[in-house]
């Protein structure tokens, strides 16, 4: 029987794969890892910064393994192709709206070069790595309210324990024409004889009205919902404890995508649908008197667990995004209805 803490989905009976959750049932089971929010939800804002912090060290000095997964590139995101190149995570990431990013590349940038004074002087410069979903039907977009001040406020408040649901980035999202949001999810593993763990964190703000498919098969539809066009995005984030290379983590990327077709998503021409995922099993220092790193890797034959893991948080952790938000109305009175809502009417 799972110890886990029930998420959303689960405690509506929604069961998504076999595998077994971690304690928390949230990224943060994959120890150091940590999330903070800040949200501005007033008059025709609808919006915000998530902050996902991969280890509470200096994460320019001691980067952590990284790979970038485009599974449709209809975005708008910092930093993603130096991660593609180097294989390599150097600042937290950043989830805001699409006209946030600069301001929250800026802010990293700022926080890094105050924590490391040499960047851009005796070393070279860092990759803030910044993630966007756009929030313009629910908020203000044009507004460009979000600030380097909101950026790093959602830095300091990482922490172990956050909100899912309409918080942060997530605050003015859609998906599936339900309200979307923050989600996340987590699976515990054994690799010779010890225990190991893979999170997700999402931004869900993608789907066609009318396709989602929930774990038991049903099809959610409400009044409100309107055939429209793919044009949301999706960001998944994914941190392991696992040794991975950038190759087996680019590969590990990839398997988000299982998660998103399962719920009934087939990456729309306007969806801009990204998977990011990192370890936290060794550091790259960014200074070193060596030439060669030492490191243990996972053998490939193993890499199924990861990948069903990989898959199977992707999925809860979307559905935890739609079921922690409740209905919500924005800029123009635009209006989404809350998944929750619905499995209440239907008896869940």
């Amino acid at each position: 029987m799972s110890s886990a803490s029930p998420s959303p989905s689960r405690s509506n009976g929604l069961v998504c794969g076999s595998m077994e959750p971690g304690p928390a049932n949230t990224i943060a089971d994959v120890a150091g890892v940590t999330v903070g929010h800040v949200t501005l939800n007033e008059g025709d804002l609808r919006t915000g910064f998530t902050a996902l912090l991969p280890h509470q060290g200096n994460l320019f000095r001691e980067k952590v393994p990284a790979a970038v997964e485009v599974i449709n590139g209809f975005g708008k995101s910092a930093g993603l192709i130096q991660v593609d190149e180097l294989g390599t995570l150097e600042t937290p990431v950043l989830l805001t709206n699409t006209f946030g990013v600069g301001t929250g590349a800026n802010a990293l940038i700022k926080r890094a070069i105050a924590d490391n004074p040499e960047i851009g002087r005796s070393t070279g410069t860092v990759n803030p790595v910044v993630m966007e979903c756009n929030d313009g039907y629910l908020s203000d977009i044009q507004a460009m309210a979000l600030t380097e001040a909101n950026a790093i406020s959602a830095l300091e408040a990482a922490s172990p324990k956050f909100e899912q649901g309409s918080v942060g980035a997530g605050t003015g999202m859609s998906a599936f024409g339900f309200k979307g949001g923050i989600g996340s999810a987590s699976r515990v593993f054994t690799l010779d004889g010890r225990t190991f763990t893979l999170g997700a964190l999402v931004l869900a703000n993608f789907g066609k009205p009318g396709d989602l498919v929930l774990p038991d098969g049903r099809r959610p539809h409400h009044k409100d919902l309107k055939k429209v066009e793919e044009r949301g995005s999706v960001i998944i984030l994914l941190a392991t404890d696992v040794p991975l290379e950038s190759r087996q983590l680019k590969r590990v990327a990839r398997r988000a995508g299982a998660g998103l077709a399962r719920l009934g998503a087939y990456y729309g021409n306007g969806s801009g649908d990204i998977a990011l995922a990192f370890s936290t099993a060794y550091r790259l220092p960014h200074f070193t008197e060596s030439d060669f790193i030492a490191r243990d890797i996972l053998h490939e034959d193993k890499i199924d667990l990861l990948f069903q893991a990989a898959a199977e948080t992707t999925q809860e952790a979307v559905l935890n995004a739609m079921i922690a938000s409740p209905a919500m109305r924005g800029r123009g009175r635009n209006k989404r209805p809350s998944l929750a809502d619905w499995l209440t009417e239907q008896g869940k």
